[in-house]
């Protein structure tokens, strides 16, 4: 069985008989946790272990991990960094900001391959124009290039950890005041003008280990009427053909009001997003819209999606009790407590 193009979230922290049947039909692909998923690490464990035992190949495990506000896990995780206080650093010390950018990646994908989840949407590749709060602090920087060093650095991180790397949300959310969540954003800038400022982190990073983009739920009304993540010609024209993006398309979140203006049937939202070259489509906190996909989707098969969504899976197993042996993750956690009690501090890493 291949993995389905279809990512699905839980209601608590344990499976329901209703779940565990819907998990194994053939469309569903991948898991998406949130906070209500979790209890304790070790219910998290438990959780994640039983996932996996659904299915072969088993589902991709994911979550909304990037740090600072958007962190699903906390007892037991290190509390990690917003994206911009990297940026803030950097504004002193480059290469202080880069080594911390990628010690945090790095922290945040081991400690989730610890309990077996195999990656988290991040790093954020939005460039901060200082109107976007959902945005906001989860942006490296406000210049293209400190944000694609610092992502750099950060997918560096990750690698290390075994981690594949999400960059969102493409071609930029960060001009947009409207929260793509509960509104529907519309960017009125031109194409030139989106493409040699907020898409540069992409452009620059799709050769260097980025292995799956996400697109906005964000219209761009001077270069198509559709939100990016249900247009041919962003995912299909700019990101595959014009970037050569080779990776996976994960559509953000159906449920989103982002993505009403697409109808109000999940089913042809899902077929929208795919048609416009998305891999796998994420729907969640809908359970009536995620089995209306499941329903609508039937007989849907894309052998080059499988292969993408294969690459996606976390590599270098290890055990929460060997990765707090290792003096790195200690090392580690130290210095980024030092630095978020006082980031100007000049910090030795030798």
């Amino acid at each position: 069985m291949s993995l389905g193009p279809v990512m699905l979230d839980l209601e608590g922290v344990e499976t329901t008989p209703e779940e565990s049947e819907i998990l194994t039909h053939p469309l569903v692909g991948g898991v998406i946790l949130f906070s209500r998923n979790f209890a304790s690490v070790e219910q998290l464990e438990a959780l994640v272990q039983q996932l996996h035992e659904v299915r072969s190949p088993r589902l991709l495990i994911a979550v909304d991990h990037e740090g600072g506000r958007v962190q699903r896990f906390r007892d037991g995780f290190t509390s990690l960094p917003a994206a911009a206080h990297f940026g803030q650093v950097y504004e002193q010390d480059p290469n202080q900001a880069r080594h911390l950018a990628e010690l945090a990646g790095w922290l945040m994908a081991v400690e989730l391959r610890a309990v077996g989840i195999d990656f988290s949407f991040a790093p954020v590749l939005d460039v901060d124009h200082g109107v976007s709060e959902v945005i906001g602090d989860r942006a490296f920087h406000s210049d293209p290039a400190v944000v694609t060093e610092l992502a750099r650095a950060y997918i560096k991180g990750m690698h290390e950890a075994g981690m594949a790397a999400t960059g969102k949300h493409f071609p930029g959310h960060g001009c947009v005041v409207a929260d793509s969540h509960t509104d529907i954003p519309i960017d009125e800038r031109e194409y030139n003008d989106i493409y040699a400022h907020d898409i540069l982190p992409f452009k620059r990073l799709v050769h260097q280990g980025l292995a799956a983009i996400m697109p906005a739920h964000v219209i761009y009304p001077k270069v198509d009427k559709l939100p990016a993540g249900f247009s041919p010609y962003w995912l299909k024209e700019v990101l595959r053909k014009r970037l050569n993006f080779q990776g996976v398309i994960f559509s953000d979140d159906l449920n989103m009001q982002g993505a009403s203006v697409v109808g109000e049937d999940y089913a042809d939202r899902a077929k929208a997003a795919l048609d416009a070259g998305c891999d796998m489509v994420l729907v969640c906190n809908n359970r009536e819209g995620a089995l209306q996909v499941l329903d609508g989707l039937k007989g849907y098969e894309d052998p080059v999606a499988h292969l993408r969504l294969a690459r996606m899976h976390g590599l270098h197993n290890i055990t929460r009790r060997q990765l707090h042996q290792e003096r790195k993750w200690k090392e580690t956690i130290t210095v980024l407590e030092k630095y978020q009690d006082d980031p100007s501090l000049n910090l030795d890493f030798t």
